[in-house]
């Protein structure tokens, strides 16, 4: 759904965003290893089910709470009103998904971190996605079957089971008789009843179709396709056939020295199955007609945004390439994340972002800092609301950021990643860009190290991945191995909102 235009119904009120679960939460003091890190996060299209990967290469998957699971239809029936519960998860199943490897042709250790985890279409009450760590790709089935329990049977003293199923003889012709006593060691099995365990199987791995880390994967609309994109280059696959993939987007030069820009995301578009976008360091988004050419070297159309006269120093690219894109649920708009904002991009409009959010203009002063620390090369995720009315992004210190995306709404929320989301004071970002001129001239005094700045920003902390509910307004962010889920409702006291 497009935002709504000013002077129509209004954009709407503000959303009060209360904790909802927590998942894998530490105890205080309690140190954080670094394999259970969540490091991929992703609702599937109907909300019902959710995906977690993390470092240690393992996917976790949570479904949607029946309702039945916390009041009983007696009690309902007995109350005069409804009661609107907001969608609730549960632990459903985890599997190792990827496992660390070694490349012995080039000397390098594969890790087996997930970096991107997609869902795709159902099929016959079975559970289908992709998963994927730096160099394969792989597909999973997760089915529920029903495992046989068997239980073993002491024959008695007769030579027989205590209900005369077995005789004394073994086939009717036998000279073998059961001696009295019967065999103590003899046991029979029985089947004794039936248990439904989910079973994850690996049903394609796709490898060896990259030569640099894979960066991001997104299946198509029509369910049969999906692309893998590293820095240089994007592949099309059939979910079909593992052992081949085709070379859709090239950007290698032939001087490797040329090299000037790399890709850094690619989605397939929601609707159309032809069409994809992939943004580039440079801060350039291209989107790309697959009934163009076989080699989508050209784009169909780019949006980028022009810098401001005077404003370029050191740290302009590097601020402005971008590290997440996302289409909205109708396909019309596309969110990016850079460093210090998000931009969201109608498709009908190339030269400019119809809005952007500052996320992190008051770390503008301390890029040199955040760059000998390499905080700035921190790559934060991005999503959109089902309805297209909201965004979200994270920041440090496990704080993120809501903004609401209609036109005119000065919407901008600052939560922390937590059981009380509310306990952070917000920083307050400014609406103009300064120049950073000045800073490429400064210089870095003392010798102390990025933690806890002056400002409370905590650069060690930092929240890169989350996920919007496609139906609801429930969050769902990683803070380091934990999951937390957030749920909003409409705030009765606008004013009380923090404003961009």
């Amino acid at each position: 759904m497009a935002p709504p235009a000013n002077g129509d119904l209004g954009f709407p009120s503000p959303l009060q965003w209360k904790f909802s679960q927590v998942f894998g939460e530490r105890t205080a003091g309690e140190e954080v290893q670094e394999v259970d890190i969540i490091s991929a996060i992703e609702f599937d299209k109907s909300g019902e089910h959710l995906a977690t990967g993390d470092r240690g290469g393992r996917v976790v998957l949570f479904e949607k709470t029946d309702g039945k699971d916390f009041t009983f239809r007696k009690e309902l029936e007995k109350m005069d009103y409804s009661i609107a519960r907001h969608p609730e998860f549960r632990y459903k199943t985890e599997f190792q998904s990827h496992e660390p490897e070694f490349d012995y042709l080039k000397s390098l250790e594969i890790e087996e971190k997930i970096n991107k985890v997609r869902w795709c279409q159902t099929s016959n009450g079975a559970l289908f996605l992709l998963s994927t760590n730096d160099k394969t790709v792989k597909y999973w089935k997760v089915q529920e079957k029903k495992i046989k329990k068997v239980a073993e049977v002491n024959l008695d003293t007769s030579g027989s089971k205590s209900n005369g199923a077995f005789p004394g003889k073994i086939g009717a012709e036998s000279d073998f008789v059961f001696p009295p006593g019967g065999i103590p060691s003899l046991h029979l099995p029985l089947i004794v009843g039936q248990e439904t365990n989910l079973v994850p199987r690996c049903r394609r791995v796709y490898a060896h179709a990259h030569d640099y880390h894979i960066n991001s994967i997104a299946n198509n609309s029509d369910g049969e396709t999906f692309i893998s994109a590293d820095d240089l280059r994007i592949n099309l696959w059939n979910l079909e056939i593992s052992n081949q993939s085709f070379n859709i987007v090239d950007v290698k030069p032939v001087n490797m020295e040329d090299l000037t820009e790399v890709i850094t995301s690619a989605e397939f578009h929601p609707t159309h199955c032809h069409t994809l976008a992939y943004s580039s360091s440079k801060g350039t988004i291209r989107l790309v007609d697959m009934r163009q050419s076989a080699l989508c070297d050209s784009h169909a159309k780019i949006f980028e945004e022009n810098d401001t006269p005077g404003s370029r120093s050191f740290f302009t690219e590097i601020i402005a390439s971008i590290s997440d894109i996302k289409f909205g649920r109708d396909g019309r708009y596309i969110l990016s994340r850079d460093y210090m904002t998000l931009k969201l991009w109608d498709l009908n409009m190339e030269a400019s972002p119809v809005a952007t959010f500052q996320v992190h203009e008051h770390l503008r002063p301390k890029l040199c800092d955040l760059y000998e620390n390499d905080s700035i090369f921190d790559k934060f995720e991005c999503c959109l609301s089902g309805d297209g009315l909201r965004v979200a992004t994270g920041s440090y210190s496990n704080l993120f950021r809501v903004f609401g995306s209609a036109p005119g709404s000065n919407e901008a929320t600052t939560l922390e990643a937590s059981k009380n989301p509310i306990r952070r004071q917000p920083q307050t970002p400014t609406r103009s860009l300064r120049s950073l001129t000045s800073l490429s001239r400064s210089r870095r005094r003392g010798s102390e190290s990025i933690g806890i700045d002056a400002g409370g920003n905590d650069f060690s902390t930092k929240l890169l991945h989350l996920a919007w509910h496609p139906t609801s307004n429930v969050l769902a962010c990683a803070a380091a191995n934990s999951l937390y889920m957030y749920y909003a409702e409409e705030n009765p006291h606008p004013e009380s909102e923090h404003q961009k």
